[in-house]
């Protein structure tokens, strides 16, 4: 009985000592165990260039982010010892960041230039990441096309980053052209002209305006037209009025202003106009009288046509004339462009003398709040003894070399009437004459 219980403690005692064996080799083999540290990897995941695209003497911001590409701290690996599979820690540790900077690059004579770098940026541990900005500037004289500066990294103990990133310098800008801009226009009232702002460049711009320059003599309305952004390749139709105070060729000088990114830029664009009399609110003669007997009266009539490209109100026609004329003035109101109107006027000769006469008509309107006359047109007419006679002009200079043959015409057909007679006397006469002798 006593050497059972001596075995059974033994056998207790045995299997506690190989417990305490096999914790000892575990712990032996841990000290034994490997680590590896992975290196991190950091790259340049994405970059923002603004503007996308930058004209000559352009700054520009540039914006970086940098990842540490490493997602976790630790993974477990399997690595073999003495043919026996053991597990093998593997710790990742962070980037230590000592600098980042951009180097210049250019056509040579002028570069593109990075005016910050960061120093000492710390620790990036796997997995995360940080944004940069850095200001970019371009040379003024530098030639177009496209650069790579190097964006660079310092990672202590690691291998340093060096990614080239591309930048476009482009010299194109925007333009005007015109899509409706007569080459001669009224020195009375306001013309409307229109013309299409381009953009030529490969990025949209921003905050494009347009405003007149030079010469007070075409004022411009409105003072200023904003247009605001516009993509690549598009274009934007602009209308505003032209009011001319003087006579001659005068130059429309237009400042076109925009700005790419946050830098400003501008184009002035010269477009050369003729002012003159061009009479595009104007009446024109339909029906006027060669000659009206004293005392009775005739009747004249006009047609107004306005060849603007607005409306204008409060049109009215005004005779001129020494004469009796009814009605004394004909009120028209508002028309639109390419309106026509006719009126017309009954002429009393009671109180004019024989001979040549002479009638003139006006128009006058406001365009906005401005108010015009048109330069006058007249016609010459006679007062006679006898009935009078009209007629239906195409043009003032036809109309009075029409009234002028017809003039002569009445005067000739009876001095016409009376040769023929004497002709016809005279053959009779010679015709019995010649009888007699027979």
């Amino acid at each position: 009985m006593i050497l059972r219980i001596f075995k059974g403690v033994n056998n207790m005692k045995n299997k506690n000592l190989n417990g305490i064996m096999v914790i000892f080799l575990l712990l032996i083999l841990m000290n034994l165990m490997p680590t590896i540290n992975a290196e991190p990897t950091v790259m340049v995941t994405s970059f923002n260039l603004y503007p996308e695209v930058l004209m000559p003497g352009d700054d520009a911001e540039l914006t970086i982010t940098l990842t540490n590409t490493e997602v976790t701290a630790t993974h477990t690996d399997t690595d073999y010892i003495n043919s026996l599979p053991v597990d093998v820690m593997v710790d990742t540790i962070s980037a230590t960041i000592e600098n980042v900077w951009i180097t210049s690059d250019g056509d040579g004579s002028y570069s593109i230039t990075a005016h910050d770098n960061y120093e000492d940026i710390g620790d990036l541990s796997p997995g995360s990441s940080i944004s940069l900005s850095f200001k970019i500037s371009v040379d003024e004289n530098i030639s177009q096309g496209l650069y790579y500066p190097i964006i660079r990294v310092d990672i202590e103990d690691y291998q340093d980053v060096k990614y080239p990133f591309p930048v476009r310098i482009d010299n194109k800008s925007l333009s005007i052209m015109s899509s409706d801009v007569p080459s001669k226009i009224s020195v009375g009232g306001s013309t409307d002209i229109s013309f299409n702002v381009i953009n030529k460049r490969k990025n949209g711009v921003e905050g494009i305006s347009i405003y007149s320059v030079g010469d007070s003599d075409l004022e411009f309305n409105p003072n200023a037209v904003f247009i605001g952004s516009l993509d690549s390749g598009n274009s934007e139709e602009v209308v505003v009025s032209l009011n001319p105070t003087d006579l001659g060729n005068k130059i429309l000088s237009l400042n076109l202003s925009f700005l790419n990114g946050d830098n400003a830029h501008f184009e002035i664009i010269n477009i050369p106009i003729e002012v003159g009399e061009v009479l595009d609110v104007a009446p024109i003669f339909t029906n006027i009288p060669i000659s009206i007997k004293k005392g009775s009266s005739s009747r004249i009539g006009l047609e107004v046509y306005n060849a603007k490209t607005e409306s204008i109100t409060g049109v009215i026609i005004t005779p001129i004339t020494n004469a009796t004329v009814i009605p004394s003035q004909y009120f028209i109101g508002a028309m639109d462009s390419d309106d026509v109107f006719s009126a017309s006027f009954d002429l009393y000769t009671d109180m004019l003398d024989y001979g040549n006469n002479t009638i003139k008509f006006k128009v006058s309107y406001k365009q906005g709040s401005e108010y015009y006359e048109t330069p006058t047109i007249d016609h010459s007419f006679r007062v006679i003894s006898g009935e009078g006679t009209s007629y239906l002009p195409s043009t003032k200079d036809s109309d009075e070399s029409n009234g002028f043959s017809g003039d002569i015409l009445s005067m000739c057909i009876p001095i016409l009437l009376l040769i023929i007679v004497i002709v016809i006397i005279i053959v009779l006469w010679k015709w019995k004459k010649g009888r007699k002798n027979q």
